[in-house]
């Protein structure tokens, strides 16, 4: 049911101080955990009898996650009777998400469009999720003359910046991240320009970007170039024309130095097939809050661990990057909950190469004398989750939750 008036309505400010104070104060209560200040305010490590938990300097809930959960619930607060819905996922944590659905905020599909956006009226309030949204969403929404209000990260909208600047020079966007991903889908479409003429390509891994230096360098088989990147182009992609003038961009939450390392090779692709890097431009867009994680476990891998676990929603790239980081040096477990160390020798985890949940033993938690065990956790994890994770493996060993407290 479009808008009776056929007016398009703004978007909504709902960050008024009466609001916020109420709002901050039931995220507090829903996400945030007085052990894990705690152990903190005493360097991140607490050593109770033979036990030694470590925790990296940084991890958990950034500003923009923030923001965006603070939006979602006080958007409920100033529209209480309203139909509140949100495009796909406010952001990747299971926990959070379960709290929306609690508070009869309703998801809808993020991959295409379907009846529901149809339905959307004039009285309805959507929410846009902290990663974005791809234009064409963004379009019928404000067709339908709905409500919105706006989560989107500053850091992702700094991204859009660049690339439609791109889009206006002629120069296509390789975008570094998942041609599936939330973010990347709508970063991909500022790509295609105000007018969707402009080009771009989405690519993974260093293989896939070996691939297109080779034919930035020598050429190739256009078919086959298209077929390999089939769905990770934009309309009318054509590799013999949109990679002459090329700038690399990418998902906030991808691994900096694999980024880093793309740039750098399609640098040296293109001075090989002109002569200079005059058609080359790059500028740095990963997240600070995804950086900051991904150095501050760095550093605490430089000290000796028994094992690493890594607590997040399975579908969040930031914590699957802390994970890739993590399994190089050490036992690392990719865990949703503190349920899935369900004992001293099972630990239910996410293996990010199978891309499943898997039930493996292990004896980190079962050795005897000290053991020593890191936490992280990506951006989009709550404080009390790490807090569930702390109390767990401390269980496991022996310690009670009193004894925790009084650590």
């Amino acid at each position: 049911m479009p808008s009776a008036t056929g007016k398009k309505k703004k978007r909504v400010n709902v960050r008024t101080p009466e609001v916020m104070e109420r709002v901050q104060a039931e995220v507090a209560d829903h996400y945030q955990s007085s052990i894990v200040e705690k152990v903190r305010e005493r360097g991140g490590v607490l050593t109770i009898g033979n036990t030694t938990i470590r925790l990296a300097k940084q991890f958990g809930f950034c500003y923009g996650v923030e923001r965006a959960i603070d939006l979602a619930y006080a958007s409920r607060r100033v529209f209480p009777k309203n139909r509140i819905f949100l495009i796909g996922e406010i952001i990747h944590n299971p926990e959070v998400n379960r709290q929306l659905e609690k508070m009869e905020i309703v998801s809808l599909p993020w991959q295409a469009m379907n009846e529901q956006y149809d339905d959307l009226g004039e009285d309805d309030v959507v929410i846009v999720p902290a990663f974005g949204a791809p234009v064409s969403f963004m379009d019928k929404v404000e067709s339908q003359g709905c409500m919105t209000v706006d989560t989107t990260c500053g850091d992702v909208m700094k991204v859009w910046k660049r690339v439609r600047g791109f889009a206006k020079e002629s120069i296509t966007s390789i975008i570094h991240g998942k041609a599936d991903h939330e973010e990347t889908r709508a970063t991909a479409s500022r790509a295609a320009g105000e007018d969707g003429k402009g080009s771009y390509l989405i690519v993974l891994t260093l293989e896939d970007i070996d691939y297109v230096c080779d034919y930035i360098a020598n050429g190739g088989d256009k078919n086959e170039f298209l077929t390999k990147f089939a769905g990770a182009t934009s309309e009318g992609f054509d590799p013999d024309i949109h990679l002459t003038q090329i700038g690399v961009a990418n998902q906030t939450t991808m691994l900096k130095s694999e980024t880093e390392e793309i740039q750098r090779r399609v640098r040296v692709a293109i001075e090989k097939r002109d002569g200079n890097a005059e058609n080359f431009s790059v500028f740095d867009t990963i997240c600070g809050a995804t950086q900051e994680r991904q150095d501050a476990l760095f550093e605490m891998l430089k000290s000796s661990m028994d094992a690493l676990l890594v607590v997040g929603g399975y579908n969040s790239s930031n914590t699957t990057h802390l994970v890739e980081i993590g399994e190089k040096e050490l036992p690392t477990f990719f865990i949703r909950s503190a349920d899935c160390l369900q004992s001293l020798e099972e630990i239910v985890h996410f293996d990010i190469h199978q891309k499943e949940e898997v039930s493996g033993g292990t004896d980190v938690f079962g050795k005897e004398g000290e053991i020593v065990v890191g936490i992280t956790a990506g951006a989009s994890c709550p404080s009390n989750l790490i807090e569930d994770t702390i109390i767990k493996v401390f269980g496991l060993r022996g310690v009670d939750v009193d004894q925790i407290r009084a650590a």
